[in-house]
């Protein structure tokens, strides 16, 4: 499936990343063959809202986290461009699996077209789990400060070059009040 044009301008930026050499990683990576923490969607409770920040190259970004239903919580990402369009979007399960959580998620261009095959997904794993923080193989979900969740989030990617994607979100109903 052929990729729209912005996407092939993006995909540098995406490889690039966003930390420094000096800067402490944001994502961590699960040990092979060791199994993942337990843990329950009740320790991510704090991820349930509306967030929205900066994304890609700064422009717009939002995520937005449904309460649990089933042992899933249903998730998305939506990455906008610098005018405020839609550039791609992520459908993404959070669940419950053998004792544990894993992230599963799938892109979308702007026109729904998706990135990965019909019946693949993106797959992390979980590697940690602490007090408003979830650390998954190479992705990060975190309170921007442990001690006020709800306040902040902090999203971070690890890309294969290893370089970091981080974002920062503020809860839109935080902004709406401001």
């Amino acid at each position: 499936m052929m990729k729209p044009a912005w996407l092939t301008v993006l995909a540098p930026l995406l490889m690039a990343g966003t930390t420094c050499a000096e800067e402490p990683l944001e994502t961590r990576l699960a040990l092979e063959g060791e199994p993942p923490p337990a843990a329950t969607l009740a320790q991510v409770d704090w991820l349930v809202g509306q967030w929205k920040g900066t994304g890609i190259g700064g422009a717009p970004a939002q995520e937005n986290w449904l309460p649990p239903a089933g042992g899933t919580m249903v998730g998305t990402f939506v990455q906008q461009g610098e005018n405020g369009e839609v550039r791609f979007t992520e459908h993404v399960y959070l669940m419950e699996e053998g004792g544990s959580l894993v992230l599963r998620l799938k892109h979308f261009n702007a026109d729904l077209t998706g990135w990965e095959e019909k019946d693949d997904m993106v797959t992390f794993r979980l590697a940690a789990i602490e007090p408003c923080a979830a650390f998954f193989h190479g992705l990060t979900l975190r309170c921007a400060d442990p001690a006020k969740p709800g306040e902040g989030l902090v999203a971070a990617v690890r890309m294969k070059s290893g370089e970091e994607l981080v974002f920062r979100y503020d809860p839109i109903d935080r902004q709406l009040a401001d």
